[in-house]
């Protein structure tokens, strides 16, 4: 059932999964001519489970997180060169069966980035309610201030072009906002990026989340704040401290106003007024250097590009 055109890994992050990663590797081999696993710090029988079944398996002393997992994955398919990557979770909720219909768009050339997605029409998903809103919120803020145009920006069930590799490599986050922010550089690059509906299964997942709920939403908004800043500051930084050094100047002349007329110094007014210009002043000449400092990082990939 594999494609006899085209070489394609797999590649699993996993962190204390012994209980669901053989029946996920083995069932990945069927479509796919490598799998390759990062055991990323488990204390459990991960690492040993996952090379008694055939994969290949990289290793963390100690836990760093699923970005700092798939950077080290990235490295390890550096030198097999495959022409397709597929992405998946260790802990048995993808479907490893629905492989070939991810693939496929990029085997067609059709796509350079593939998602699995649990928000587009024919997609299955059990999830809890909590859990529902809480991606729908994330997908939001993914999409208005990151610039993603997909509908599921956490899903972890993808398949990559060898274009597309070229880029992901460059991801920055530690943790879970690995996923978000593959697609704001994709977003960023012109890569096409197509999504097909999945199947995810939550009912056999309860207890077994690495981190809490609020964790977990605390780490992918910080790569979304970071991806703000970097991409655009501006808008999101620029004008928000310009918007303060104005409401901290209005203050000031009120404080002025009000002292003149009754000789009475308000100390919350004043307090207020310091703040408010002191936090606008230093989000303007953040904005700025951050602005900056990414058109210098343009210029520079431009040159290099005209250069190579």
């Amino acid at each position: 059932m594999r494609s006899n055109r085209f070489k394609t890994v797999a590649i699993i992050p996993a962190c204390n999964e012994e209980s669901s990663l053989a029946k996920v590797i083995l069932r990945t081999r069927r479509y796919v001519d490598r799998v390759i696993v990062c055991d990323d710090g488990s204390t459990d029988m991960t690492f040993m489970i996952a090379k008694a079944v055939g994969a290949r398996v990289v290793r963390h002393a100690e836990r760093r997180g699923k970005g700092e997992a798939f950077k080290t994955l990235f490295k390890e398919i550096t030198e097999l060169s495959p022409d397709i990557i597929v992405a998946l979770d260790a802990d048995g909720q993808h479907d490893p069966d629905e492989i070939p219909m991810l693939v496929k768009p990029i085997e067609t050339g059709k796509s350079d980035v593939v998602v699995g997605s649990r928000y587009v029409d024919g997609a299955k998903m059990d999830a809890p309610l909590y859990r529902r809103f809480g991606l729908r919120v994330i997908n939001f803020l993914y999409k208005k201030a990151a610039g993603v145009r997909t509908e599921d920006t956490q899903s972890g069930f993808r398949a990559y072009s060898k274009k597309a590799f070229e880029f992901l490599v460059q991801c920055d986050a530690k943790g879970y906002g690995i996923e978000g922010e593959q697609l704001a550089l994709a977003a960023k690059n012109g890569l096409r990026v197509m999504e097909i509906p999945i199947s995810v299964k939550y009912t056999d997942l309860a207890g077994r989340s690495k981190k809490s709920a609020l964790l977990h939403g605390a780490d992918l908004l910080s790569t979304l704040f970071r991806l703000i800043a970097e991409e655009r500051p501006l808008t999101y930084l620029g004008l928000p401290g310009i918007g303060l050094t104005c409401i901290g100047a209005m203050l000031g002349m009120y404080l002025l106003w009000m002292f003149n007329i009754t000789r009475y110094f308000n100390i919350p007014v004043a307090m207020l007024t310091v703040g408010t210009s002191i936090a606008g002043v230093l989000l303007t000449i953040a904005a700025i250097t951050l602005h900056g400092l990414k058109r210098i990082n343009e210029r520079s990939t431009k040159f290099h590009a005209v250069n190579r």
